[in-house]
């Protein structure tokens, strides 16, 4: 396979950042419900997607006009360098203030914003297109793998052990041996900042032949951005697909950063041992995903597939608000990463097929716009009162579960008119 060397240096610097940066996002909700503040981290989690509707399409026209490789280069420095100063002022003052750890929350979602449009442009620049369906299961496997991995490390460092060295993971005790007091919010970021120039050193060694022609667009930003903008104008089917297959996606950035934490805090009243290991559950869901998912609904076109996902995930919601069991939202946690990752692989070589690598960079970037005005509107909903008293949080998952019902009655209306083309 050509540039076999290069993708694997991609897919090893993206596990090396990837597990430290699962532990952090991990650690800041859970940081900010354990300190009642998730009120105002909710705030913080507003303005961050309010500044990423001019970030994304700014670093959309990055990812088309640079080389991949470059920008990754420099996100890792930047990245690295920024949390390392707030890692170097956590461990002089011997802690850090909630707008410090917000601070670096803002800044690794910055960093997610063109992390991963980036990586799918890159894996799509570098491998032929009779391997899509191979890579991105990989990339979902790999991903979710790390995801496994760091959820696993978060419920010891967030929890810390007994005096026997006994963790307690998805309900069960595990005695790792020793005794662990959990660590300070700084002490977890100082492991992710190491990452990042690890990451850095792996990209920097990647050497590839671009297997996609990219013509230079020698014109203006606001142009850039036009011609993303009228190529999905000119290709509606592609631009329904890609705004409504991401309203899964909504709804479990929405669990993972918000109504998870609340939900475990404010509805099942349980300890910072279940958000992290509920994560571990949707990981473990999302890699057997990676592997079975094409098995699944082999023969099936990708928008038909698309549409199972998305009424199982209504279901996940909806039982969500109904129940009250550690055990059920682990389970539901499981199936949801079942589906969320089934659904990105499928939309993913859906968009890989429709999309030119010259435009594919904007073209997520104004997908991803759709996804964080959704995330906005939902989040304000979230802000009000109702919302933040008693176990009031199992509403939310209530509007989820509507949301997905009109996203597939969209998909179905608009059945005909996508490319049917085989998985």
């Amino acid at each position: 396979m050509k540039n076999r060397t290069a993708l694997i240096l991609l897919l090893l610097a993206n596990i090396v950042s990837g597990i430290a940066q699962g532990i952090s996002m991990l650690s800041i909700p859970w940081f900010f419900a354990k300190n009642g503040q998730l009120n105002k981290f909710i705030w913080f989690y507003i303005g961050i997607n309010v500044v990423g509707l001019f970030w994304v399409p700014y670093s959309g026209i990055l990812i088309d006009k640079y080389s991949r490789k470059n920008i990754f280069l420099s996100i890792n420095l930047i990245s690295g360098l920024i949390l390392g100063a707030v890692c170097f002022w956590g461990f002089q003052v011997g802690q850090l203030p909630l707008y410090a750890v917000a601070g670096i929350f803002i800044m690794t979602f910055l960093n997610y914003s063109i992390h991963y449009p980036c990586l799918y442009a890159f894996v799509q620049e570098i491998t032929t297109k009779e391997k899509y369906g191979f890579i991105t299961s990989i990339l979902e496997v790999q991903g979710q793998a790390t995801n496994i991995i760091s959820g696993a490390i978060a419920v010891l460092l967030l929890e810390g052990t007994t005096a026997e060295g006994v963790v307690n993971i998805l309900g069960f005790k595990l005695n790792v041996g020793r005794y662990f007091e959990a660590w300070e919010i700084h002490e977890i970021f100082t492991i992710d900042c190491l990452t990042y120039f690890v990451a850095f050193l792996i990209i920097l060694s990647i050497r590839y032949v671009s297997l996609k022609e990219r013509k230079e667009e020698n014109t203006s930003l606001i142009n850039r951005l036009r011609i993303g903008f009228n190529f999905l104008k000119e290709n509606k089917t592609t631009t329904v697909f890609g705004i409504v297959s991401y309203m899964l996606f909504v709804g479990v950035m929405l669990e993972a950063f918000y109504l998870g934490a609340a939900y475990v805090s404010n509805h099942l009243n349980a300890a910072g041992g279940v958000y992290a290991s509920s994560d571990i559950m949707y990981a473990l869901g999302a890699f057997i995903s990676g592997f079975a998912i094409r098995k699944i609904f082999k023969g099936k076109s990708i928008p038909f597939s698309i549409i199972i996902l998305f009424c199982v995930a209504c279901l996940l919601f909806f039982v969500l608000y109904i129940t009250r069991s550690n055990n059920m939202f682990f389970l539901m946690l499981f199936f949801m990463g079942l589906t969320n990752a089934g659904s990105r692989i499928l939309r993913v070589m859906y968009l890989f097929k429709n999309v030119p690598n010259q435009v594919f960079g904007r073209a997520a970037s104004i997908f991803n716009i759709c996804n964080i005005m959704m995330r906005i509107i939902l989040l304000l909903i979230f802000t009000l009162p109702f919302f933040q008293a008693d176990n009031h949080v199992i509403y939310g998952f209530l509007i989820l579960s509507i949301l997905m019902l009109i996203s597939t009655i969209i998909l179905i209306v608009n059945y005909k008119r996508f490319d049917l083309s085989k998985i």
